[in-house]
This record gives structure tokens, sequence and C-alpha cells, in this order.
């Protein structure tokens, strides 16, 4: 088993060091909802709550959002440059040392 270290940073500012499995099939909104991090995940992850909206933090490459995040996130509120959704990032070993924050959540 292969584990890669993400930090995480919940809505009030605190650091969550995490280790992430490379080999589960997991992505980060499901990695958040191990650690019992508030993210709701409403949609059970595909793509149509942006309840795990976070921003990316550290400079990974996490490549350009598919068309189904790009829309939600047109839809979502305190959208940034650099939010994403978790649930469309998936766990590998590429993501070593990831910095992410939790967006607000909605009103």
């Amino acid at each position: 088993m292969s584990d890669v270290n993400i930090t995480i940073i919940d809505r009030e500012g605190v650091r969550h060091e995490v280790l992430a499995p490379t080999d589960m099939n997991m992505n980060l909104m499901e990695v958040c909802k191990s650690y019992e991090l508030p993210v709701q995940a409403v949609c059970g992850g595909m793509a149509m709550c942006a309840t795990c909206q976070c921003y990316i933090i550290s400079d990974h490459d996490l490549g350009e959002r598919n068309d189904d995040e790009e829309a939600m996130l047109w839809e979502a509120q305190n959208v940034q440059e650099n939010s994403r959704l978790g649930c469309q990032i998936p766990i590998s070993a590429d993501l070593e040392g990831l910095i992410v924050e939790l967006a607000p959540e909605e009103d």
C-alpha cells in the first residue's frame, strides 16, 4: 500500500495532515469524509453539488477541470481561480505534499 501526505485546511483555519491511500481508487472528497472533515458531499461525488469545493494552495498540476466540474463551479458560491471539486481529484502519487483549503459553506 502506498500513501501520500496531504494537508487539508478546514474552515476554521486548522491544518490537518492526513495520509491518503493511492491504491483504493479514492478521491479527495472521500479522504476528507474518512477523516471526518466537514465536507457534506451531498451528491455522493457526482460533481453536482459543490459541497466539496476546495482551494488548491500548493503548486500541484491537477490538470484541467472536466466539463461537469466546470459547470458546477460556474453555479457555486465562493469560487476562486484555484477552486476545484474534491470529488474530481483522484488520489495518486502525484499528490504527495498537496495542500488544499476547504471553501466556505454555501449560504
